[in-house]
């Protein structure tokens, strides 16, 4: 892992259920629920997420072996690390309206500070306890260098989640950044399927998703993989989505691969539908009450070293896009001057954007504040590559046998 310089800075911006609040000290004694009379697991891991210098997301699922489950009461502990005493505890109950979801908001914590924390739900039987995530909050001021890993496009038919099970040992990591397409939304005829097929990891559900009922089936699914789960439990994560989280290549009102012809519905639908599953399923803070819930921008400031934007960039402001072939499809060699020119004057309209007017005023406002409170760098956590990049040499890197490993889905290192 490699500190923050300049390089890597940029290189980020080449590539972001109901929460129950809970304040710092002491907390409110109330008479203790009832044991759940049912059987749980915790079979979707630990999360943490969206670290700010007081406050951080605590998230995990309970799994009911009863589906018609109702609430389930989940005590939660946080604790500095190496203290045997919790510093900030509570209930909070899985719901089936938020699939079982629960996500903990917890303020009033020490910045710069490594925690631990847990989950555990008292049954009948006995307590059955969640694993060990660890998280930490960001330093609220000073220039110690800050240590991120950066990942985006996680397919999980297209082969293991090595990549997460190298980030889950590492050391000292402030965060860990998805710049989104943290799941695919495809069936097993669509992008990675034929991989999956031959690997074993074909999607759950076995079809595209649509339904909330379908996304947060592969929500699970993705959750449910063992590095994938350790990775979560390292550190605080920062998490925006791209197009992949709903469906591919989505803008506001619509979406490449949305076919309301072929049955899928109306885009509406299918979009509130994988936020919400996205709110429920993933260790981020909510857009505040009265906002749209794709409004799913936010900065994270660490120290004096950096704030990190990270941005929206589908759902709430995104024009369709424009497709060169398909503008040019059957236009004559004798017309193609004029149709390109059309096509020009179109793609650098003024009305045309990806954040939208609400979002551009609000970065505009977050980058000048930044830099006016003395933050050494603006990083944008976005989906979008904005500078030239140059692929490594692999050829010249690795060896025969590494070259052939990658040709070859069913050669396993």
């Amino acid at each position: 892992m490699e500190k923050l310089t300049r390089r890597a800075a940029l290189g980020l911006g080449t590539s972001a259920l109901g929460l129950a609040a809970c304040g710092g000290g002491e907390e409110p004694k109330a008479k203790a629920p009832k044991p759940y009379a049912g059987t749980v697991s915790f079979d979707h891991g630990v999360a943490s997420g969206d670290p700010l210098s007081d406050r951080i997301i605590l998230w995990t699922r309970v799994t009911p072996a009863d589906p018609e489950a109702g609430n389930i009461p989940v005590k939660w502990s946080l604790r500095e690390t190496g203290s045997d005493t919790p510093a900030h505890s509570g209930i909070v109950y899985a719901k089936r309206s938020s699939d079982w979801c629960v996500k903990v908001d917890v303020e009033g914590l020490n910045p710069d500070t490594a925690m631990t924390y847990t989950f555990e739900v008292e049954t009948a039987s006995g307590t059955v306890q969640s694993g060990i995530g660890a998280t930490r909050t960001a330093p609220l001021t000073g220039g110690r260098d800050i240590r991120l890993v950066v990942i985006s496009c996680s397919n999980f038919p297209f082969g293991r989640f090595n990549v997460y099970e190298a980030i889950s040992q590492q050391s000292d990591l402030d965060a860990i950044v998805h710049l989104g397409d943290y799941l695919y939304e495809y069936g097993p005829d669509g992008y990675g399927g034929e991989t999956g097929a031959q690997i074993g990891r074909p999607h759950a559900p076995p079809h595209e998703i649509i339904s909330l009922d379908d996304y947060r089936a592969r929500h699970a699914q993705y959750k449910s993989d063992p590095q994938l789960q350790k990775a979560h439990a390292t550190a605080p994560w920062i998490c925006t989505w791209d197009d992949h989280e709903s469906t591919n290549n989505s803008y506001r009102t619509g979406a490449e691969n949305h076919n309301p012809e072929n049955g899928e519905g109306s885009w509406s639908d299918r979009k509130q539908a994988a936020i919400q599953a996205y709110m429920e399923w993933m260790p981020v803070r909510e857009p505040k009450p009265g906002r749209a819930r794709s409004a799913f921008w936010r900065r994270f400031d660490f120290g004096d070293v950096a704030s990190i934007l990270c941005l929206e960039t589908r759902l709430t402001g995104r024009s369709e896009e424009i497709s060169w072939s398909a503008e040019m499809e059957g236009v004559s060699d004798f017309a193609i001057p004029v149709k390109a020119a059309d096509v020009m004057t179109r793609v650098t309209s003024d009305e045309r954007t990806m954040l939208g007017p609400e979002q551009e005023e609000w970065l505009a406002k977050e980058l000048k504040s930044s830099t006016a409170a003395g933050k050494a760098w603006q990083v944008l956590g976005n989906q979008t590559i904005m500078a030239k990049v140059r692929p490594p040499k692999f050829k010249a890197k690795l060896t025969s046998e590494q070259i052939e490993a990658q040709q070859n889905p069913l050669i396993q290192s």
